[in-house]
């Protein structure tokens, strides 16, 4: 026993702290479907995002420049979204592979037009812990949590107002209105559009928020297909978390469990080939889409246009 909370504290540790790039992607997955905008880019820009970070803290020396590349990188990307699919009403699952292909390719583009090809990379300071006075110092619980570094409070605070502005305000009543009936929200004076647009653009954000924590915690460098997946899962884990801030939350612990344990088996030298651990976050999603897809509502108008002139669905 004595040995055993110390492991499952530093397990459970690093299963908190892996579980930003999930939420943070999946939350603006949640945000753009819950307006019926169904993004499925997230994979291009949090490259994107993990691209611009590292540069950004690489050039200005400082993880605040990297930071506001990658969000903006983001914005950019979710209001071409927005326009393509809300003003000139084209096909979301088509653009958003274009923003996905788009995006990948800029990623490496923009990283060796600055630092061209090295046989060492550079590498720019981490992120480092930002203990919660008092709260850090609670047994087992203020380790795994309140013992983090400032963008894991961030994505869980982030997700509890989010769980706030769509449940407890009429901004929120009217957002997802939009993503059920916009009709009907439209002729109650709902701009649908603007509605779209919004959360289009910070949702983008979120996703290169996302990719900016794996180099600026994670690696302290940038190397091309370093977010592995974790954009594609967050789209099953925003379907396994019922379009909800507050079960995405839950459930990117699961996630992220699972890939910290692959993590784990792989460097404890169980004899596990390192082909079906890589494979288990994917295995995963499988198995709790199968059965989360009996329960999930997912917002009625998702991943379809509106027509205001027509009044209908185009």
């Amino acid at each position: 026993m004595d040995e055993f909370i110390p492991q499952f504290v530093g397990f459970a540790r690093l299963v908190v702290l892996a579980i930003v790039p999930f939420v943070l992607a999946s939350q603006g997955t949640m945000l753009g479907g819950r307006t019926g905008l169904f993004n499925v880019a997230q994979e291009g820009i949090m490259l994107l995002g993990a691209s611009l970070g590292f540069l950004g803290a690489y050039l200005y020396g400082g993880l605040g420049y990297g930071v506001l590349l990658a969000v903006f990188s983001g914005a950019i990307a979710g209001l071409a979204l927005a326009y393509f699919t809300t003003t000139l009403k084209m096909n979301q699952f088509v653009i958003g592979l274009a923003i996905f292909f788009f995006t990948m390719g800029l990623s490496t583009l923009f990283y060796k037009f600055v630092v061209g090809v090295t046989l060492q990379p550079p590498l720019i300071p981490t992120l480092q812990d930002l203990p919660i006075p008092v709260l850090s110092q609670i047994p087992v619980l203020g380790e795994i949590f309140f013992n983090q570094n400032s963008m894991v409070y961030f994505a869980i605070l982030f997700s509890l107002f989010l769980y706030y502005l769509l449940y407890k305000t009429s901004f929120g009543l009217k957002l997802r209105a939009v993503g059920e009936n916009p009709k009907a929200a439209d002729s109650l004076g709902v701009n649908v559009d603007r509605m779209r647009y919004f959360t289009a653009i910070v949702g983008g954000m979120l996703m290169g928020l996302a990719g900016a924590y794996l180099p600026m915690v994670y690696t302290g460098t940038f190397t091309a297909g370093m977010v592995q997946g974790r954009g594609w899962i967050a789209i099953a884990l925003t379907f396994f978390g019922g379009w909800s801030p507050g079960l995405i939350l839950l459930g990117s612990l699961f996630f992220a469990g699972v890939e910290v344990l692959a993590l784990r088996i792989q460097v404890g030298g169980f004899g596990i080939p390192y082909q079906f651990l890589l494979m288990l976050p994917y295995l995963a999603t499988i198995l709790t889409m199968i059965f989360a897809f009996k329960w999930i509502k997912a917002p009625a108008f998702l991943g379809q246009n509106y027509d205001r002139e027509k009044r209908s669905l185009s």
